[in-house]
């Protein structure tokens, strides 16, 4: 089965806004170039989605973007798949888009049962919804040495019907003093 991972980036004080998290370094851009590069399909709410496409695939044909950027651009547009959970979309641009109007938890276990590699998803509405379904299995957060100070936090607005218990599987501190941390449900 193919597992679902959620990726974000935080502050230490948990603000996700990328106003408070900042550009990555080279080094953190990498390990997420790589991470994508992995990846058979993308899982985005419509926020989300509308914020990746089409800036990254813009990025590909932007002169004036860094060497990291198109590269992380060629990574994203090489993914064979986009799903978008949306009720107000009624198409999605990208490889082998989809969009998932109902039964969310039905449609993400059917996804999950095609033959492919992981599939990753982002942001925090549509996340927050995963996670409370139960459909989640891989959590990476990237915390960044600051604090946002103001801005959304991390599933502030989010209830869980009961406790989530998390392993620690890996972790993988940056120059930067960036920190991976990556959980799986225990």
């Amino acid at each position: 089965m193919r597992k679902l991972i959620y990726a974000i980036n935080l502050t230490l004080d948990g603000c996700f806004e990328h106003t408070a998290v900042g550009p990555p370094d080279a080094e953190v851009f990498q390990d997420y170039i790589d991470l994508v590069r992995g990846a058979g399909a993308f899982v985005y709410g419509r926020k989300t989605y509308e914020l990746m496409v089409p800036y990254w695939p813009d990025v590909v044909k932007d002169e004036s973007a860094s060497e990291k950027e198109v590269e992380y651009a060629e990574a994203f547009c090489a993914v064979s798949q986009m799903v978008v959970v949306s009720h107000s979309l009624d198409k999605a641009d990208g490889n082998n888009a989809q969009i998932i109007h109902t039964n969310l938890k039905e449609e993400i276990l059917k996804l999950k049962q095609q033959e492919g590699n992981y599939m990753l998803t982002g942001g925090i509405d549509l996340p927050s919804q995963l996670i409370q379904l139960g459909l989640v299995d891989e959590y990476l957060f990237l915390i960044y040495p600051t604090f946002g100070g103001k801005g959304k936090r991390l599933f502030e607005h989010a209830s869980l019907t009961e406790r989530l218990r998390l392993k620690l599987v890996d972790t993988k501190v940056f120059e930067s003093g960036s920190v991976l941390l990556r959980y799986v449900k225990s």
